[in-house]
C-alpha cells in the first residue's frame, strides 16, 4: 500500500526539511545532512531535487535566490507544521517503544 503523500516522511525528507530552517541551496544539504546524522542518512542529488519539486510544489518551502544555477530555499509555515507533526508521530512511536519493552530496554 503505497504511502501517502507527505502524509509520513521518510528519513531524506525529514532531514531535508529540517536543514531549510535555515535558507541554502541544494548543494548545502546534500553535505549537513550527513553531517547532522553522523553519516546515517544521505540524499542523493537525483532525490534531492525531486524533493525539493515536490516540496515547492506543497508549499512547505520557498525559493529565496536564484544565482545562475543554484536556487536557495527556505522551510515556509506550512513545512514547519509537516516537520512537527512528523517529530510528534516519531515521539509517540518512541513512546509505544518504551510501554511495551520498558524503560530499561529502552536505554
Amino acid at each position: 500500500m503505497p504511502r501517502a503523500k507527505l502524509r509520513t516522511l521518510t528519513e531524506q525528507m525529514f532531514y531535508t526539511l529540517l536543514c531549510l530552517r535555515e535558507e541554502c541551496c541544494g548543494i548545502d544539504i546534500l553535505d549537513r545532512v550527513p553531517a547532522m546524522t553522523g553519516g546515517e542518512v544521505t540524499v542523493g542529488s537525483g532525490t534531492l531535487y525531486t524533493l525539493l519539486d515536490q516540496f515547492l510544489a506543497e508549499g512547505c518551502i520557498r525559493e529565496t535566490r536564484v544565482e545562475g544555477r543554484r536556487r536557495s530555499y527556505i522551510l515556509t509555515p506550512a513545512g514547519r507544521e509537516l516537520l512537527e507533526r512528523e517529530y510528534r508521530r516519531i515521539r509517540r512511536q518512541a513512546e509505544d517503544y518504551r510501554r511495551v519493552f520498558g524503560e530499561e530496554e529502552a536505554k
